[in-house]
């Protein structure tokens, strides 16, 4: 079993919230680990946690698994190693998801022209001379197609769910199941599926 690379492309002024379901999802494995990718080696988030990074772009592994690009208040940024960074995984085929202010970076640089996608407000894109999609913005809170998932900023559950999806995380009906318990919450799940923390659901015995 090898290790499977995420690599979580954060900036400053990153949104916390929109990647803790998936990393936490993901480092829980034994075959995946989770990495931070970004232009300065300490970041803080919308939130002010500071985040100590793991890689400045340009020195990050050649191989990884998924991009996660987190949205947040730095992606009207014109850097060149930046979109270097961006394109290079697309060419590669590596699966990406968006989320958000990502999204825009992603519109802004004509990344998204040959994939159906989603993301904050369209009408903010009409001025992107490069944004030129085959097909028009879906109006959903998280759209995947093919190796591309894209969110809008107040979807991170759903996000996070067609993330698991498109790498095959786990079964379909667990995926699923995980995705429930973190959308309406424990009581909830226990009707639906039964509590997870009973030996085989047996009642307790005071």
């Amino acid at each position: 079993m090898s290790l499977k690379k995420a690599l979580f492309l954060i900036l400053d002024q990153y949104a916390d919230w929109e990647g803790v379901y998936l990393a936490s999802a993901l480092n829980q494995r034994e075959d995946w680990s989770v990495h931070t990718v970004s232009l300065d080696p300490i970041v803080s988030s919308i939130g002010g946690f500071k985040t100590s990074v793991d890689y400045i772009i340009g020195l990050e592994p050649a191989n990884f698994n998924l991009l996660v690009m987190i949205g947040g208040d730095s992606w009207s940024n014109d850097n060149k190693k930046l979109l270097h960074f961006v394109k290079t995984a697309f060419q590669k085929n590596i699966p990406i998801a968006a989320i958000c202010g990502a999204v825009d970076f992603l519109a802004k640089n004509g990344l998204l022209n040959n994939h159906s996608h989603t993301g904050n407000f369209v009408y903010l894109w009409k001025d992107y001379k490069q944004y030129k999609p085959i097909s028009s913005f879906v109006e959903k809170q998280a759209v995947r197609d093919k190796n591309l998932v894209t969110a809008n900023g107040t979807a991170p559950i759903e996000f996070t769910n067609l993330i698991l999806e498109m790498i095959d995380f786990d079964t379909p009906e667990n995926i699923e199941k995980m995705m429930y318990m973190n959308r309406y919450g424990f009581y909830h799940f226990c009707d639906k599926y039964g509590n997870p923390f009973v030996e085989g659901h047996h009642h307790h015995h005071h």
